[in-house]
């Protein structure tokens, strides 16, 4: 197995392991994003763009979950 194949199975499993655990945490929410980043990398990398765009595009909606999610917890504390 190369790098490049470990690193996307890196990637992939933090998504993974993140999305599960996104419940508990805003900042797993900011971790899923992070780790669909870095898949949209290793797809561009690998050479599936489409792998890539799509990645980069769920990168943005998890921010945005990530943003949302910040900001309805800041409202609710005291």
């Amino acid at each position: 197995m190369d790098g490049l194949t470990l690193f996307g199975l890196a990637a992939v499993s933090a998504m993974l392991v993140c999305y599960a655990l996104e419940d508990r945490s805003a900042w797993y929410v900011f971790a899923f994003a992070v780790a669909c980043g870095l898949a949209s990398v290793y797809g561009f990398l690998q050479g599936a763009w489409p792998f890539g765009v799509v990645e980069a595009i769920w990168a943005v909606i998890a921010l945005r979950r990530w943003q949302t999610r910040r900001s309805a917890e800041a409202e609710s504390k005291p």
